[in-house]
């Protein structure tokens, strides 16, 4: 009945948005390119490198980890210090977005994870990164920076913790549930080999996805450089602040005529990240055929397959109507981003809620929302909202919040988007209040 409901609303609402909706307008034919250069961008610049392997780390999870194992350090009665910890902190290590994190959070949850770890994982996997939160330091300001990383661990076990005690009877069913199993047979590798696996597995994930070298010197056509620290990009533009200035110099990039970026360990690292990549997924493929037994790596493919129809297609369309509506970074959409600039100017409560919405609505990918902060605040944003966007955008997107409703339902993903508006909005109250304009 359910199935059919859903279907029938599928084809009423195509027919009235058939019907009436006006194509041939000029803002929506501009809001349907938007959605659809989002969800190329997307493509191009997330699923290869950061999804595939994130899909697999996930089906690795059902395959390789018995779910004794993940109930025992992750699951509604474990120990609450270590199960938070770990799922606080593991942003610092994966640094992704927010729809990449959702394969790895949905592996664990559907593995027997309790639903307070799962959800501090999903929440610090994109908002605990120390890259972004270096670079709102140095563009945004070194308190926003600060406030941005106490904020965010802080939130991710706050948000774990008030849903597992508000859902506390349903994970006390599931745990009972799972404790009635009887005990799976003992793995086929030692654990060692197991571990092995697993962190070339993300560590191929990490390293496909370094974040790009601060120090960069920009030469443009007419012979000009721009020597200073790279503050992310738009649609059309590679974003500078100069060395000694504290403004964003958009440069277009169809007049740069070469970027050098400062020579340290770290840009040698970053320009040869593909290859220590491809070096590590080759020394996992020659381990596999020794190490996985063929029905265990069958199990395996069905497992990335399924997770894979579980996410891509609410994923994909959730980047499309978050490109429909709000459109890339630099670019309007169908809601210009002038309302959200009217919308946000001061500390009142009012802007910092109206932050922490556009925030878990907006699609950020990796860093991106700094140079959109920094837009903002010379638009006249107030460091509350800035504050609140900061702590409700990386954790959230309109794609990010259908793909957690498939996993968790309605409800539990209304209370945890609930939570975190609420919070962030909370934050960037005190923040503004303290910071005083």
């Amino acid at each position: 009945m359910k199935r059919e409901l859903r279907l029938s609303l599928l084809l009423g609402g195509s027919f009235l948005a058939a019907y009436f909706v006006p194509w041939s307008a000029p803002p929506v034919q501009k809001a349907l390119a938007e959605a659809f250069l989002l969800l190329q961008d997307y493509a191009r610049e997330h699923v290869l490198t950061c999804l595939v392997p994130a899909l697999f780390i996930a089906g690795g999870i059902a395959a390789f980890v018995s779910q004794a194992s993940v109930i025992r350090y992750l699951g509604h009665g474990a120990r609450k210090a270590v199960a938070y910890g770990v799922a606080s902190v593991a942003g610092t290590v994966l640094a992704v977005c927010s729809c990449t994190v959702l394969p790895l959070f949905a592996g664990i949850y559907t593995r027997g994870a309790g639903l307070g770890p799962a959800t501090t994982f999903l929440y610090s996997g994109p908002a605990i990164n120390v890259l972004a939160i270096t670079l709102t330091a140095r563009v945004l300001g070194p308190s926003l920076g600060l406030a941005r990383a106490i904020g965010a661990v802080v939130f991710s076990i706050a948000i774990g913790l008030a849903m597992h005690i508000l859902f506390r009877k349903e994970e006390q069913a599931k745990a009972d549930a799972a404790a009635a199993q009887p005990e799976p047979p003992p793995p086929a590798r030692a654990l060692w080999k197991t571990a092995v696996l697993f962190a070339l597995m993300i560590a191929v994930l990490v390293v496909a996805n370094w974040g790009r070298p601060a120090g960069v010197t920009v030469t443009v056509r007419d012979g000009t450089a721009v020597s200073g620290t790279r503050a992310g990009e738009d649609a059309s533009s590679l974003l500078v602040v100069p060395e000694g200035g504290t403004e964003i110099v958009a440069l277009p990039k169809a007049e740069i005529a070469g970027v050098e970026y400062r020579p340290s360990v770290y840009t040698t690292f970053w320009r040869y990240r593909y290859a220590v990549a491809g070096a590590l997924l080759v020394v996992l493929l020659v381990l596999l055929p020794f190490w996985v037994g063929r029905e265990e790596g069958g199990a395996w493919a069905r497992s990335t397959w399924d997770c894979a129809l579980l996410i891509l297609p609410y994923l994909f369309g959730g980047v499309l109507v978050a490109g429909f509506l709000l459109g890339r970074p630099g670019e309007d959409a169908l809601i210009p981003a002038r309302w959200v600039e009217a919308a946000v100017g001061g500390n009142s409560w009012l802007s910092c809620a109206v932050a922490s919405v556009a925030g878990a609505c907006m699609y950020f990918a990796t860093l991106t929302e700094v140079p959109i902060l920094h837009g903002l605040l010379g638009s006249g944003m107030g460091q509350g909202p800035a504050l609140a966007l900061l702590l409700a955008g990386p954790a959230l997107s309109l794609p990010s919040m259908l793909v957690i409703r498939r996993v968790l339902g309605t409800k539990k993903t209304g209370v945890f988007i609930l939570l975190v508006v609420v919070l962030s909005t909370l934050a960037g109250k005190l923040y503004g209040t303290v910071r005083g304009g």
